[in-house]
């Protein structure tokens, strides 16, 4: 039996408003990387923690998915939220996220 792969390109809404995008094979073991410090360098800062993954997408190939991740990450503020409402995030619940982050921060 062999065993299907499955590759994801995530996003993260962070404590300070700004958005991550990633890419892992394990959604929550990354999620709690991130939260524990020893995630990506950007969000091992202090300043960034809490996070909360707001969206991801499923690939076969991992190459794909790193495209993806890579062309996230190089799009403005703007361009990235309407790519995430697009993909049905709602924006009254980014909005709502920005707020408990600061509460917890």
């Amino acid at each position: 039996m062999v065993k299907e792969n499955s590759y994801y390109f995530y996003v993260l809404l962070c404590a300070d408003n700004t958005l991550y995008g990633g890419f892992t094979t394990d959604l929550i073991r990354r999620l709690n990387q991130h939260n524990d410090g020893v995630g990506a360098k950007y969000t091992r800062l202090k300043k960034r923690r809490p996070v909360e993954m707001i969206y991801h997408e499923k690939f076969s190939s991992k190459s794909m998915a790193l495209k993806k991740e890579y062309a996230f990450k190089h799009q403005s503020r703007e361009k990235k939220n309407k790519y995430l409402v697009e993909h049905g995030v709602d924006r009254n619940l980014i909005e709502w996220l920005i707020k408990s982050l600061q509460f917890i921060q």
